[in-house]
């Protein structure tokens, strides 16, 4: 705490900013409100306004002269009016808490002190000539975040400025008051910190800019790497800190880089509503937000039906006694790797010299073109065309031929037989058509007479409009190109090519199902185990019409370098959450994807539970090789932020590698494991824990179960013991919500809670789960309990017993 002189001084000069910000809002509504009134007024009398007349070139001239004035006021007084209202919402943002802290910095050759406060975003006072407020983001602020008092240095465009931190201070206001000043020599003092990480779990993401470390800035402001990858410890702020990193870009790259050039890609899409107000909250427009999944079924679902990731857990947590389970789990990982990707790109130059497959144009069961046909003209294109070129050869080709074909149509018997059944609304359309076409050709007849007259000379030519001939040709036409549109589409949407067959000849049988398989060329590479098998398996989802998850993004992959590239090169910066549940064919997917992009990557490998993870940093990491090493940014955080230290301890003893896990010195309970003697009475301990966790005041609370199943029987149990509002998240729920939320561990990665009751940790038994029980645990900020009616999972067995409390659960009332 600071003085009490000190306290009264800032308390007059939180007030005075305060007051000057209401002030300016309140000059700046009827601003608003006027800029409004104008824009709504220039729309509604535009036409009014604008003289419009074509009876001369200069007439016309003037005309367009006249639009593009009223069309430039009107665009000028909406920029105004929208500018007006974004300064309104930030000081509106402002005047509840206008700043968190303040340094005072003096800069090397300068005689003087500057106080920089810092907020949410700036505030300049009236005369434009000094900063009341700086924005977080501003080149200065970063002295707050990177260092203590005394010698320090921020970076500018133009430079480095150096010079000498006397004070540094940290603020928690609420409506215009100060609750409480710190004077600190750390980044962020643990004090402020206790204080907003002591409060409660929220169904939304908050901004941290007033909690943001050393190591976290460092991530926000790196603009120079192509890549930059987080591994972070779960609660370490990796999320927070890429989000807060989306709006430091925005606001340093204003005038190159828009929010709608921005996406983030999401574990799910709960996750997407969870994070949807932090930007807003800092003055930006959200980002573009989606999951992969989504994007695959956008590209994908008018042919297949798709697996998603959560039914592909479910599979590979719940069919363990399937037949074929050690062959799909060995597919999985194969059809994820690098390995796979280089097959699939030998592949793909292999089909240059052989190997394509086409789908013939067929027409009411005639064969138009055939598939042998198609494959020899795509054979005799220039050698040195790409595949992709030459399929859009092939497609100019085919469109002609198409057209050819329609005209040659028109007079084939079916033609004859459908001219009977001509409605009269198809008569009258063509008689309006007809018309018109019969006044142009009065005018060509009088225009042809009249200079034969003037040259002196006499037409032999003269000819007559013979309408019920000209009439049965346009019905002729137009029967014959509705009947073909359906092909022309085919052919547009390149459809002649048999993806699936190309993708299915990967798998193909005939090939040596026993050591490699032969891209068509001399290169060779050791297959997977259970080959065979994955072969079928592959093979039958396919001719069914369904595709596995694993197979999605290498198809889409395939369909692409064959057809042609869909890529979004408008996109600017691309953001990945939970990367390491991506594979490394997904990630070359989403360099095609977005080729002009630079990407952050955000993951924890010790949460990595899908079977396709990858490892995000290190020598061997494909996301390194993406870019370059000398283009990638590795940043690693150790320190958990989310849980308290009991929590954070417990849970780093799970695995081997989190071993570096630093916990931030938050006191609470240890994590408590319950053991009861049948299922029935581990469902009532449940609600009786439930029960006492509500009543001392926690109101974001999450059962987690390992599968989608387990989830459902806590509900039903627990719902007949009476327990009330209990909410069952699926992988469809839109929304994060706030409550007693009952839900499988891979949809809360993520996300967090006050307190974490892990449904049954008898059910995490082999060792590809201990990450999956991590994760489970490491939702927990406050309380976490672990229910098991039978022996515990053996990961706990392995660990130091005074990490946590053990208790059996004693005969408990059947009711929450």
């Amino acid at each position: 705490m600071i003085e009490s002189g000190d306290w009264k001084q800032e308390q007059e000069r939180l007030s005075e900013v305060s007051g000057k910000l209401e002030a300016r809002i309140g000059e700046i509504e009827p601003e608003i409100e006027g800029l409004n009134e104008q824009a709504i007024e220039i729309r509604r009398k535009f036409w009014e306004e604008v003289s419009v007349s074509t009876s001369t070139n200069e007439d016309f001239e003037e005309s367009v002269y006249s639009i593009e004035q009223q069309e430039a006021l009107l665009s000028e007084r909406e920029r105004s009016h929208q500018n007006k209202v974004r300064q309104y919402h930030k000081m509106k943002r402002l005047l509840a808490s206008p700043y968190f802290g303040r340094i005072d910095f003096r800069e090397d050759g300068t005689g003087f002190t500057e106080s920089v406060y810092i907020g949410v975003s700036s505030f300049v006072d009236a005369d434009g000539l000094e900063f009341l407020i700086y924005d977080w983001r501003t080149p200065i602020a970063s002295l707050y975040y990177d260092h203590s008092p005394g010698r320090a240095d921020y970076q500018t465009p133009s430079g480095s400025i150096s010079g000498n931190m006397e004070l540094k201070r940290q603020y928690r206001i609420r409506d215009r008051q100060i609750l409480n000043v710190f004077d600190t020599s750390d980044t962020i003092g643990d004090e402020l910190l206790q204080q907003v990480l002591g409060g409660a779990a929220d169904n939304r993401m908050k901004s941290i800019v007033a909690t943001i470390q050393k190591e976290q800035n460092a991530i926000i402001r790196d603009d120079k790497s192509q890549m930059v990858i987080v591994q972070g410890a779960a609660g370490s702020g990796k999320t927070s800190a890429a989000l807060q990193r989306v709006a430091y870009l925005l606001y340093s790259q204003r005038d190159r880089l828009r929010a709608d050039q921005v996406v983030l890609f999401s574990p799910n899409p709960m996750f997407n509503g969870y994070v949807s107000t932090v930007l807003p909250e800092l003055g930006e427009e959200n980002m573009k937000q989606t999951t992969f999944q989504e994007y695959l079924e956008r590209r994908l679902s008018q042919t297949f039906t798709l697996e998603d990731p959560f039914d592909q857990m479910e599979y590979v947590l719940s069919q363990t006694s399937d037949p074929g389970y050690e062959a799909r789990l060995s597919g999985i990982r194969y059809k994820a790797s690098s390995d796979f990707l280089r097959e699939m790109q030998r592949y793909v130059e292999s089909l240059e010299r052989g190997g394509m497959k086409f789908h013939a144009l067929t027409f009411q069961g005639r064969e138009l073109v055939s598939a042998g046909r198609m494959s020899e003209l795509f054979y005799s294109y220039d050698a040195s065309l790409r595949t992709a070129n030459r399929v859009a050869k092939l497609q100019e080709w085919l469109l002609a031929e198409v057209k050819r074909l329609e005209q040659e149509e028109r007079y084939a018997k079916w033609v004859d037989e459908a001219l009977d059944y001509v409605d009269s609304e198809q008569r009258e359309e063509a008689y309006g058509e007809l018309h018109q076409e019969r006044h142009v050709f009065d005018f060509s007849e009088q225009y042809a007479a009249a200079r034969a007259r003037l040259n002196g000379t006499r037409r032999t030519d003269e000819g007559d409009f013979d309408f019920s001939e000209r009439q049965e040709a346009w019905l002729r036409k137009d029967l014959v190109s509705e009947a073909f549109e359906p092909l022309k589409r085919f052919v547009k949407r390149m459809a002649f090519v048999d993806v699936t067959g190309l993708y299915m000849q990967l798998f193909d049988q005939k090939q040596s199902a026993e050591s490699a398989l032969v891209c068509g060329d001399a290169q060779v590479s050791v297959l997977p185990p259970y080959w065979s098998e994955i072969s079928r398996q592959t093979r039958s989802k396919l001719e069914r019409g369904e595709l596995y998850g694993e197979d999605a993004t290498p198809y889409l992959y395939l369909k692409e370098r064959v057809e042609g590239l869909r890529s979004s090169s408008d996109i600017r910066q691309v953001f990945v959450d939970e990367g390491q549940d991506y594979s490394a064919f997904q990630y070359a997917f989403f360099k095609q994807m977005f080729p002009r992009a630079r990407m952050t990557v955000l993951g924890d490998f010790s949460q990595a539970i899908f079977t396709q993870s990858t490892e995000l940093s290190g020598t061997d990491s494909p996301l390194v090789h993406l870019y370059g090493a000398e283009h990638t940014r590795v940043f690693r955080l150790h320190r958990s932020y989310r849980s308290t230290r009991q929590i954070v301890e417990f849970t780093k003893a799970l695995l081997p590698e989190a071993s570096e896990i630093e916990p931030f010195d938050r006191e609470g309970n240890k994590p408590l494991l319950i053991h009861s003697p049948s299922s029935r009475q581990k469902a009532e301990s449940i609600a009786a824990h439930l029960k006492q966790l509500q009543a001392e005041g926690f109101d974001s609370i999450g059962i987690v179960t390992r599968t989608a199943a387990e989830a459902r029987e806590a509900l039903e149990q627990l719902a007949a013991l009476g327990c009330p509002e209990l909410k069952e998240i699926t992988k469809t729920t839109p929304e994060f919500q706030k409550g007693t939320l009952v839900l499988p561990v891979y949809l809360a990665k993520g996300v967090e809670f006050d307190a974490v009751l892990i449904y049954d940790a008898s059910a995490y038994h082999r060792e590809s789960e201990r990450k999956l029980f991590y994760t489970a645990c490491t939702r927990a900020m406050h309380r976490l309990t672990l229910f098991a009616d039978s022996v515990a999972t053996p990961f706990m067995e392995q660990i130091d017993p005074h990490l946590y409390d053990l208790k059996t659960s004693p005969s408990v009332s059947p009711s929450c």
